[in-house]
């Protein structure tokens, strides 16, 4: 997670850092095992459509802004930052009706709803890429918040930790925490095989791990070089080990070029403002990329692909190349150096 790299860049620094969540994602867990205190607020998104949890979302504007102001009263924080999404929003338009200094961090191509509101009343904006006219100012162009555990990695420990051999290839398939259906079903279909002739590590999400566990179990895949894990905290080691990452193209894209991955992208169709598209069109530009649009991606197609891609190294160590030129590593040490430079200290 960026806020766990960049809690971890302001500990670093001598800050105490405490953390805002809902209570019902990944926070509960990820964030009391990286030692940090974690208070709970009542916040949740606006559906973009007419439903009853219109009525949800309006009482947690109430309920949520209180608890914020409870708990920022609780914290008498010197900084507070957003990290985009709507658990952000409280919690800095609290502190900004508090007169406190406040930062918010955007990790896509595309701001979102959230960091759109607030973003004329925070002190400084951080931004992953380049926004059209978003620069200047209080704009600071500081790169995506990087985990010491991704920027540490390497292929070596990344093969140890997995079983990987030294003697074939690896490819990692990701979808996110959640996984990406159209992903795992291309990824069982392509390389579901009796003799797989590269090492997999398919993370598919916990919601389709027990149907992909199926249908590999029916399609008689290769045990010994097919490696389905549901979720994994260890992913910057597999990425680290993969000659090839298949996924998704959020922000993470950030964090391959940062690893230097080539990398076959699937946006996902529904993003805002087809923000994926555009992250995957970037790392394209470079040479640092190939993209399969999620309405073309069929096991057929995935298999080409990564067949292709890895029938010719020498195309291959130009991507990584490519990929390494546009990453950038030290997000989370520019960001935490303004955070101390609005607090003052």
């Amino acid at each position: 997670m960026p806020a766990l790299a960049l809690a971890g860049a302001l500990t670093a620094k001598g800050a105490r850092v405490t953390f805002i969540g809902t209570g019902r994602g990944l926070e509960t867990e990820l964030v009391p095992q990286a030692g940090y205190e974690l208070d709970l607020a009542d916040l949740r998104g606006l559906q973009r459509r007419l439903s009853p949890q219109i009525f949800l979302f309006i009482w947690s504007l109430i309920k949520g802004s209180a608890d914020c102001a409870r708990i920022l009263k609780k914290r008498r924080p010197d900084v507070v930052v957003g990290g985009g999404g709507y658990v952000s929003w409280a919690p800095v338009f609290t502190a900004f009706l508090m007169r406190k200094p406040t930062l918010i961090v955007e990790l896509d191509s595309y701001m979102g709803l959230a960091n759109r509101v607030l973003a004329p009343l925070v002190k400084r904006v951080a931004l992953s890429y380049e926004i059209p006219g978003r620069d200047g100012g209080k704009y600071l162009l500081a790169g995506r918040p990087m985990s010491r555990d991704l920027l540490e990695a390497t292929a070596p420990a990344g093969r140890e930790k997995f079983g990987l051999r030294e003697d074939a290839p690896v490819v990692l398939a990701s979808g996110g925490s959640l996984g990406a259906r159209s992903i795992n079903l291309a990824c069982v279909e392509a390389f579901g095989v009796s003799h797989l002739p590269f090492q997999l590590v398919h993370v598919s999400g916990r919601r389709d791990f027990e149907v992909v566990k199926k249908l590999l179990r029916e399609r008689g895949a290769d045990p010994d070089n097919y490696h389905l894990l549901d979720y994994t905290v260890d992913l910057p080691l597999a990425a680290a080990a993969a000659d090839l990452v298949i996924g998704r193209s959020g922000a993470s894209v950030l964090e391959m070029a940062a690893l230097g991955k080539p990398a076959v992208l699937v946006p996902y169709p529904y993003a805002t403002a087809d923000h994926q598209l555009k992250n995957a069109e970037w790392m394209v530009a470079a040479g640092a990329a190939e993209i399969i649009l999620d309405a073309d991606l069929s096991g057929l197609a995935l298999k080409r692909k990564v067949e292709m891609l890895l029938g010719d190294r020498g195309r291959l160590a130009g991507m990584a190349a490519a990929s390494a030129r546009l990453g950038e590593r030290d997000g989370a040490g520019k960001i935490s150096d303004e955070i101390f430079a609005i607090a003052g200290k």
